[in-house]
């Protein structure tokens, strides 16, 4: 039997939309759609307050704005940044969720703990783009008695495992960059791993930790108030927010040491690519802004 519609009537409109809606996969229509939906989750593998979660911070409502949806942070810590990153691997690729995953979480831990990486952040993610690069800075307590990088060397050389260092986790850049210093100058000190960058600052100023290999971002607002006293730092050259502060490739026997750290924006793998581009361009312009630069 033939029915004939009267034209005025929207039936055929959502018969051609059923029928669509079942030729095309799903994911058509959320790419359309988004980020309408719903906000975007922003994992940071550390505790808040650490050099990650500042530069994830730092971007997320300025790349909100841009994408005209709220960009929310989560903290989610453990195991040297993996539980964080294992939680946006195994997320749905729908460009709902993202990690901000420094060098340490996405190239070194599957390396130094494949116990807890028991997935491929290089294979399971796909990046969207770079969030920053930083040198980082060896950090002492107030209470400990030396003045530069040469009188902590003497004093750990005499008391062998006597001193300790804290940094965000084993496997770390920072970790790896105060091991090297450890090896090029022949000292044993103590690691003391936490989940961030925040409460290592706070016991070091209290006296409760000996050193700390801090991203340059955490450790500089330290070093200007004198609550910590900085031993070096690992860039090539001296920075210009703490020029008194020597690189350790001007100092005796560390020729051409240089370590810097990074941290990109990641999706989960198979997110679609339209929505990567979108995301990338989108922090590409907020990295362009004077003002997040200048915070930077």
């Amino acid at each position: 039997m033939k029915i004939t519609m009267p034209k005025s009537s929207p039936l055929p409109f959502f018969l051609s939309a059923s029928m669509l809606a079942a030729v095309l996969p799903g994911a058509t229509f959320a790419q359309a759609t988004w980020p309408a939906a719903k906000p975007i989750t922003l994992i940071v593998p550390y505790s808040a307050g650490g050099s990650v979660d500042f530069n994830a911070r730092l971007v997320a409502t300025k790349l909100g704005e841009r994408l005209k949806q709220s960009v929310v942070i989560e903290n989610v810590t453990g195991a040297g940044g993996a539980i964080g990153v294992a939680k946006a691997v195994n997320a749905a690729p729908d460009g709902y969720t993202l990690v901000a995953g420094p060098d340490s979480a996405i190239a070194i831990g599957k390396l130094i703990n494949p116990g807890a990486f028991r997935f491929d952040p290089l294979k399971d993610l796909v990046p969207v783009g770079m969030l920053n690069t930083a040198p980082m800075v060896l950090v002492a307590r107030p209470g400990l008695p030396v003045n530069d990088f040469a009188d902590f060397v003497k004093l750990a050389k005499a008391s062998p495992g006597k001193y300790s260092y804290a940094t965000s986790g084993i496997g770390t850049v920072v970790q790896l960059a105060m091991e090297l210093l450890k090896q090029r100058t022949g000292t044993y000190v103590t690691h003391v791993p936490y989940r961030g960058g925040a409460q290592i600052a706070t016991d070091v100023m209290g006296n409760q930790v000996d050193l700390a290999m801090l991203v340059s971002t955490s450790a500089i607002p330290h070093v200007n108030s004198h609550r910590l006293k900085a031993l070096g730092v690992t860039s090539g050259k001296r920075l210009d927010a703490l020029p008194e502060v020597p690189s350790f490739s001007e100092m005796p026997g560390l020729k051409d040491y240089a370590m810097v750290s990074w941290t990109g924006i990641f999706a989960p793998a198979r997110t679609p690519a339209d929505i990567v581009n979108r995301i990338n361009q989108a922090l590409n312009a907020v990295l362009s802004d004077p003002e997040v630069r200048a915070k930077f």
